[in-house]
């Protein structure tokens, strides 16, 4: 075929309810992505009756699923699918899970400890192999680097991150030449600071005292400076916070936040909204992606929130 280099490959894309908003943004970025369906019902106990629309036209086609393990009632239903879609003959089969929910618990700090994280590498590293071979599991920023070493060789994990979408957005705003990046902890430094190594950095981290945690700055100056603070996700915000207040007594002129993840559980994102009591003062923008919809849909209009949208990065990571 001419020009078959150039050929992208058609790409099914199924999904879970949660995700329907950024299925179609994605399906909208590339001719070459086509929305199909799932009847997502339950029988009268509560257990799944699920039925994947269109199951012989599939075959022989590249097949994808993006599912949001927002909480545990949903991860079964999804992974009902997940198991069933690359037995049908697909010719390749791609999960897109953009977070990783149980990455904060890969610690095992005492016998007894149980790493979730790794129980559910495991499941997903059973995800059967379809016609095309193992299939590829599409995660976003996850949150501990060894993270990527949980999962067995049926699986292929391409680890991708957010930080060039948000490139794209610091480059949008006034006075590039005054924006720094902070990053609350080491870990958060060691997890992104080659991608934004052009940017000057801060480097904030947490000391014990008694039984509090407290954000002291241990590099790098943020006087006059729009600082953008910079970590994988975000659960009750604290660190945050806390880290908000240290730059601001250094002498930061603005202070932002990008997290990848917006987990926000609790409603622990009403604390960052701009009340008009002089809460604006300390976050003039918080930017996070679209990989935890049920947060976008809280979120929506609601300043200093702004979504960047990791559709087109899935659009190409779908296509590779």
């Amino acid at each position: 075929m001419e020009n078959g280099a150039l050929t992208k490959k058609q790409v099914l894309l199924y999904h879970c309810v949660e995700m329907e908003e950024l299925a179609r943004k994605i399906a909208s970025e590339s001719d070459c992505i086509h929305l199909h369906s799932i009847n997502w019902r339950s029988f009268d106990d509560g257990f799944p009756n699920l039925f994947i629309n269109n199951a012989h036209n599939i075959r022989g086609q590249h097949v994808a699923f993006l599912a949001s393990f927002s909480s545990p009632a949903v991860i079964f239903e999804q992974l009902s699918v997940i198991f069933a879609l690359p037995r049908l003959f697909v010719a390749s089969f791609t999960l897109v899970l953009p977070f990783f929910p149980t990455g904060s618990f890969e610690r095992m700090e005492e016998e007894g400890d149980v790493a979730t994280a790794f129980t559910m590498a495991r499941i997903l590293s059973n995800i059967p192999i379809s016609r095309g071979g193992p299939t590829s599991v599409v995660i976003y920023d996850i949150h501990a680097l060894q993270e990527r070493f949980y999962f067995g060789d049926h699986v292929l994990p391409l680890f991708v991150t957010g930080i060039p979408l948000l490139k794209q957005r610091l480059q949008q705003l006034p006075q590039t030449e005054k924006i720094v990046i902070a990053f609350p902890d080491d870990g958060a430094w060691k997890r992104f600071y080659k991608q934004l190594g052009h940017y000057p950095a801060v480097i904030c981290t947490k000391v014990r005292e008694g039984d509090k945690r407290i954000v002291r700055l241990k590099e790098g100056n943020p006087a006059g400076c729009h600082v953008v603070i910079v970590d994988d996700l975000v659960q009750s915000g604290g660190t945050l916070i806390e880290c908000q207040k240290v730059l601001a007594a250094h002498g930061a002129a603005k202070v932002s936040a990008y997290v990848t993840h917006g987990v926000f559980p609790k409603r622990s994102w009403e604390r960052f909204i701009h009340k008009g009591d002089g809460s604006e003062k300390a976050f003039t923008y918080f930017w996070i992606t679209d990989s935890c919809p049920l947060t976008v849909k809280a979120i929506a209009d609601k300043a200093p929130f702004e979504v960047i949208s990791l559709a087109g990065s899935i659009a190409d990571a779908l296509q590779t």
